[in-house]
């Protein structure tokens, strides 16, 4: 495979839309391509503001991704595959281009060769295996920028909270509360915090343009818990049938009546940001009723409501949920090919139990050895509270 999916590298006056049609610039310094690089394992909406900011700093976004290999060396396993992290980065809306393969470590020549005027990467730190900041030369060389870090939300967050989803949840051992709780000391940037939704951010990763007329409009809802590739191929199967993609997410309580256990793992605002931060959804139908009614349908102006070969449960009263639009003669199966599921997203991480703690743990440790160096520097920043 091509180290990068080329959209224009070549020639910083030449960018391509979404649809991969060429725009041209006579004025090449009046066109900045910018850089952004990681390893964007279980991508989620933190990661996507970053790529959000990252392109509004310029014109053009290319985002390097890291292998499997590069990733175990310095962080640990990771629960994506590299080719799952290559699609999934590539399908999010503020994306022009994605490098396969991308060194760890971020340099000049990188960014020469990708003809990129600066790097962007959040207000956290990146460390290699040997506790070095993976940004210092571009830093040095002042090619370096900072866009702020979506609190409350990280991958190794994520992976805790998946780690307490076992039938003794509740009766978890200090240790594990201490990686996924933040109790004890814990990393400034990766530690457990809350994330609190706001609406300017939901606009920010919204869709403004509405459906225009005679477009075909196609309704799809679920918990789309996790976000992950399984999603995204069911999703961009569904965009097929129509014009215009609406999601409806279903509210927490819904979601863990039909999962069960500890789901959903992200709540209903996080799962809102993850689902729009990809540009094959139009919109999104927050807290969606889990039966798909008449007056969804005629809202919406729905021309056809698609599911995945997934079961469907049944509703609280034993009726089927689509039972309107098949009424209608517009509900459709439809099979995307991919039969990843959230559930199989968390067997990998239990399978790998004790790796992934393991990980959480270091990774916490070498961010709050580097913060504390940081604070010698700068004593005003505020002390890792236990």
């Amino acid at each position: 495979m091509a180290e990068a999916e080329k959209l224009g590298s070549d020639n910083a006056a030449e960018t391509h839309t979404k649809d991969g049609a060429v725009v041209e610039s006579n004025d090449k310094k009046s066109f900045t391509r910018v850089w952004c690089d990681g390893c964007y394992d279980m991508v989620h909406f933190g990661h996507a503001n970053s790529l959000r900011q990252a392109k509004e700093m310029g014109d053009y976004l290319i985002v390097g991704v890291h292998t499997d290999e590069e990733i175990r060396k310095h962080k640990g396993p990771p629960v994506f595959n590299e080719e799952e992290r290559y699609r999934m980065v590539r399908a999010i809306k503020w994306v022009d281009e994605v490098v396969e393969g991308a060194p760890y470590v971020t340099t000049k020549d990188t960014l020469e060769k990708y003809n990129c005027a600066f790097c962007v990467h959040g207000d956290d730190i990146t460390m290699t295996a040997d506790g070095k900041d993976t940004y210092q030369e571009v830093k040095d060389a002042k090619l370096y920028r900072e866009c702020q870090r979506t609190a409350g939300i990280s991958t190794t967050d994520l992976v805790g909270r998946m780690l307490l989803l076992t039938r003794d949840h509740l009766n978890r051992s200090e240790s594990e509360e201490a990686i996924t709780s933040g109790k004890g000391e814990s990393s400034p940037w990766t530690g457990a915090s809350q994330f609190l939704q706001t609406s300017r951010k939901i606009m920010q990763f919204a869709d403004t343009k509405g459906p225009k007329a005679g477009d075909r409009i196609v309704y799809v809802a679920g918990a789309f818990d996790l976000f992950h590739i399984g999603h995204l191929d069911f999703l961009e199967a569904a965009a097929k049938e129509g014009d215009y993609l609406i999601v409806g997410l279903h509210p927490d309580s819904v979601v863990n009546k039909y999962k069960g256990s500890n789901s959903p793992i992200m709540n209903l605002n996080e799962r809102v940001l993850n689902t729009l931060a990809y540009r094959v959804v139009s919109e999104v139908v927050i807290g969606a009723p889990y039966a798909v009614s008449a007056e969804l349908m005629d809202s919406f102006k729905v021309d056809v409501v698609v599911h995945g070969i997934t079961p469907i449960f049944e509703d609280y009263d034993g009726a089927d949920p689509y039972a309107e639009p098949k009424r209608r003669g517009k509900f459709k199966l439809i099979d995307s090919g991919n039969p990843l599921t959230t559930e199989d997203i968390i067997t990998r991480i239990l399978k790998n139990r004790l790796d992934f703690a393991e990980r959480n743990k270091k990774k916490e440790k070498k961010e709050i050895a580097a913060y504390e160096e940081y604070r010698k520097q700068v004593p005003s920043s505020p002390k890792i509270l236990n």
